[in-house]
Formats: C-alpha cells, structure tokens, sequence
C-alpha cells in the first residue's frame, strides 16, 4: 500500500483514539516527535509496514552511561598508541622516538598477544556480569584493573626507570591489568548503554507537522550506539597529543594523560551510581542453554525439536524450559555466527594499531609523529559519523531498507579496499629511493634519519576507508548482538564480539613473521583477498535474515 493512500485513515483512527476519554468534539494536543511511548499508542502491522520511523527519546542516562565509556576509550588510545614505538624502537633514534628497541616483528607479535588476552577476557567477565556481580559493578572493576595498568606504565617509563631496566617488564605487567580491565569493560558496556533506554514495542505517534510515524525501538538503540561509537572517536583523537607528548617529552606523559582520563571515567560511574539502570544478574542460564544445545544435537540439530511444547507431544516428556527461551536461544546463536564473521575484518582493524604504524614511520612524515597519522581514522569517524547516520534517517524515512546483513557486507568491502590500499601504498614506497625495500636500514638512511621519498599523508585514504567501514560494522555488531542475545546472556553475546577480534588477533600472531620488508605487500594484499571473499560470502549466507528482521517487527 503506497504510504500516501494510508496516512489519512492512520491520522484519523489515532486522533479519534485521543479523542475517546475527552469531551466531544475536543481532540487533546497532538504530542511531539519526541514524545514517549506512553503518549502513544502500539503500533500495527499496517502502520510498520507504511508509516516512516523515526527514533525516541534517549534519556539522560543513556548519555552519560556512554560518555564514562567514551572517557575510558580515551585513556586507552592515549596508552596503545604509542606501543608500537616504545617496543620497537631504541632509545635515543632520532627519526621516530622508541624505548626498548625490540624490533618491528617482535613488537608486532607482543601487541597481537596482548590483543588476543585482551579479547580473550570478556568472556570471563561477561559470566561474572550476568550471573554474580551484574553489569555496573563488572564495569566498575574494569575501570579500576585499567586505572592501575596505566599507574604502573606511567612509573615504568619514566627515564630513571628505563635506565634501571624496568621497561620490558613494566610493559608486560602493565599490559595483563589493561588486558583485564578492557575485557571487564568490553564485556559490559555495549549492554549497560543498551540497559538504559526504555523497552517498548514500535507505537505511533504523531509529529510536530501532525502527520503519523512509527516510534521505533530499534533505531533509538542503534542512534545511541552510533552516537556513543561517536563519542568514542573524539575520545580517540586522544593519540594526537600522546604522539606529540611521547616525541617532545617523553612515553610517561601520554601514560600520565590516560591516567587522568580514567580517574574522571570512575568518578562519573560513581557519581551517576544511583540514577543509572543497574540490571540484578539473572539466573545462570547457561547450565540451561547447554542442556537445550545438548538435547538439540540428539534431535538433528533442530532447536525446535527441543521446545517444551514439542517435547510434551511427541515425547511426553516435560522439559524445565519454556519456548520462548528456546526462541530467545536461537536468536543469541544466530548473532554469534554473524559476530564470528568478522574474523578478517578486525585482522585489517589491528593492522592500525602495529604494521601501518610502522609502514608510515618508512615514510616522509615531515614533522607528524609516525603514530599519530593513524588518530585520522578517529577524524574520519567524527566526520562521517552523523553522515552515516543521516544517510540511515534518509532511507527510514523513505522506507528503504538497509538492514544490518546488507550494512556489515559493505562494511567488508569497504575494509577489503582499505588494504588494497596499503599493499598498493607499500609497493610504492618500495619502488622509492633511497632505501627502496628495505625502509631505514640502508646506508643511504644515514643511520635511519632519512625515510624513502613518500610523503605520509598517502596513508590517510587508508584510515578514511577504516573509519567508514568500522561505522558500518561495528556498531551494527555491537545492536544486533545486544538486541538478539537472551536477557540474561547480553554480556556473554558481546564477549562473543570481542573472541571474534580475539581470533583477528590470532591470524596477526600467525602473519607477523612475514609483517617485515621486503613482504609486506603480499601481507596487505591477502587480508584484502580474504576480506572480498568474506563480504561476497557472507552476503550469501546472512541475506535472508534482513528479511526475517523487517518481519519480526511486524
């Protein structure tokens, strides 16, 4: 039905609605855009079908639940940026600063593993948070483990005590506590954000032009998740003036910054204790789930053979689960396969925080910091960010799909091309003097002091393509993973988010003997053939449930 021919009647049937209750013939105020849902009413197939959406109120809470998570990102880009200098790099090199000077292959397979234990944590910490000690106080325990990560960078890397050899082990004691308060973090604050907005069906409202639109749930979450990705982008420009301060002063300034920034993420979290929404943990349903996983591979692999109600009829045989939770289930593992589909897709994301960082180092940077070249893809996403997000309010309100399947394919795609880039990028500083493919350690270099003729900048459509692509996945991962994981399962579904970048990271422990020169084009290149596989792929494969997800609203 075109939307025109079904705006009138819908009008009508809502404005008798308000009318009933009033004296005759008096219809009460028409409510506002931003009314809640109590002002309206539920909305029905029809008017899902044919009315535009649009997003509700975002309270106060919501807000403030993700500038804590924006401050804490802020802190911890102000720490990893530098990694792969302070590691790689010797003291005392005048063309990029360094400070335990362990060489490029090395660092990189450090930062892979400290990424992979980084990953790897939430998942302890999301059982924690769903079953004992609940989201806040999860969080709350990760932003204290991170806190204390950074005190003991900040008093390792200070001169006197890289002199008395404390670096190496400082890093590595430093790098467990932030691996372990990341993971708490990780694990809780993608659900506790999602916690604070208000759970309704998609009811009608009408706007301030007094036409009809449907107040739908799903684009205020996935508003809010694209305004705290947002946040957290602003938050990571952070690296620009740890680059600066690690250059012009010293690592221990940028530990110092993050420090600061910490404080203020738990003394928010404390401040706001009493006015955000702190979920009691549920019952340990995954003894449960596993019973009904169990019970599943007996019947063919067919959860619907293992609901209650199949199980009376065809058994007679009363199982202690009711269908809904088998429902529930089904749609948890479903966001668990998309999630495990972004394997290669962060194996490109981490290649910012080590190997393109030391791919712009071999360049001309004329007077920026080798790493902070990478804080543009933070630039790139406080840029597009509200375009993405109006391009998403444009086909909305038009009625045009582009669900979250078809989001995450482009996002691929967009990741693959990023590192057709690179492997291109790279080629062409190989084919430049003085060093050609070997970057810094010819004697033309004069000691690493002069990079091959390639101006830094080059990198930048690199961190542009990144930055798009992120928006386009990783938020959309983190809403289908909170909107489709069982209530009392959403911190373990999220971990399952960052197990997926915990695999990434694995490939990039497994590829790092080869992230040296002269091989690094064949590097960039594979996990830009992999990555145009995986979008092809999973299009194929997931298509269907964008279908299936404009049908359930209904």
């Amino acid at each position: 039905m075109p939307i025109g021919s079904a705006q009138a009647p819908l009008e009508n049937s809502l404005i008798a609605n308000m009318e009933n209750g009033g004296e005759k013939g008096q219809a009460e105020p028409v409510p506002s855009v931003l009314a809640i849902a109590s002002q309206g009413r539920e909305a029905t197939k029809d008017e899902i079908q044919n009315l535009p959406h649009i997003i509700g109120k975002v309270p106060f809470e919501a807000w403030a639940a993700a500038i804590l998570g924006a401050a804490e990102r802020f802190g911890y880009y102000s720490t990893i940026i530098t990694w792969q200098n302070y590691m790689q790099n010797k003291r005392g090199v005048p063309a990029v600063p360094g400070a335990l000077g362990l060489g490029q292959s090395t660092a990189t397979a450090i930062s892979n593993v400290f990424f992979v234990f980084q990953f790897l944590s939430p998942l302890v910490f999301a059982f924690l948070s769903d079953m004992r000690l609940g989201r806040y106080n999860t969080l709350l325990l990760g932003l204290c483990l991170s806190l204390c990560g950074n005190l003991v960078m900040l008093a390792t890397s200070l001169p006197v005590a890289l002199d008395h050899g404390a670096g190496l082990p400082g890093l590595l004691a430093a790098m467990v506590l932030i691996a372990l308060g990341v993971g708490a973090i990780k694990a809780t604050i993608s659900p506790f954000i999602g916690d604070q907005l208000p759970k309704h069906k998609p009811q009608v409202v009408c706007q301030k032009n007094g036409k009809l639109a449907v107040v739908n749930g799903s684009r205020t979450l996935q508003l809010l998740y694209n305004t705290f990705y947002w946040f957290t982008n602003i938050a990571s420009l952070s690296s620009i003036p740890a680059t600066f301060l690690e250059r012009q002063i010293g690592f221990w300034t940028s530990y110092l910054m993050a420090c600061v920034s910490l404080l203020v993420a738990t003394a928010l979290l404390i401040l706001f204790r009493s006015r955000l929404v702190r979920i009691t943990p549920g019952k340990n349903c995954l003894p449960q789930a596993l019973r009904v996983l169990n019970l599943a591979a007996r019947s063919g692999f067919d959860l619907d053979r293992t609901k209650q109600s199949y199980q009376r009829q065809s058994r007679a045989v009363d199982v202690p689960w009711d269908d809904s939770f088998v429902d529930e289930l089904k749609q948890g593992l479903l966001a668990c396969r998309v999630i495990f589909s972004f394997l290669f897709f962060y194996l490109a994301i981490t290649q910012m925080h080590n190997n393109l960082i030391s791919q712009a180092g071999q360049m001309k940077l004329h007077g920026v910091p080798n790493d902070m070249i990478q804080a543009m893809a933070g630039v790139a996403c406080v840029v597009f960010g509200p375009i993405i997000q109006g391009l998403y309010n444009f086909l909305a309100k038009r009625c045009i799909e582009f669900g979250p399947m078809k989001r995450i394919a482009v996002a691929f795609l967009i990741c693959g091309g990023a590192m057709a880039y690179a492997s291109g990028l790279q080629k062409l500083i190989y084919s430049t003097g003085p060093c050609y493919d070997a970057p810094l350690a010819c004697p033309a270099s004069e000691n690493g002091r002069i990079p091959n003729d390639i101006n830094i900048w080059a990198q930048l459509p690199v961190y542009v393509a990144l930055a798009v692509a992120e928006i386009f996945g990783l938020v959309t991962a983190s809403q289908y993973s909170y909107s489709h994981a069982p209530k009392d399962m959403r911190s373990v579904v999220q971990a399952m988010v960052q197990l997926s970048a915990c695999l990434g990271s694995i490939l990039g422990i497994a590829i790092s003997p080869a992230a040296r020169d002269p091989w690094l084009v064949i590097v960039y290149a594979s996990i830009a053939g992999a990555l145009a596989v995986c979008s092809v792929s999973f299009w194929c494969i997931f298509r269907k449930h964008d279908a299936v997800e404009k049908a359930s609203m209904k």
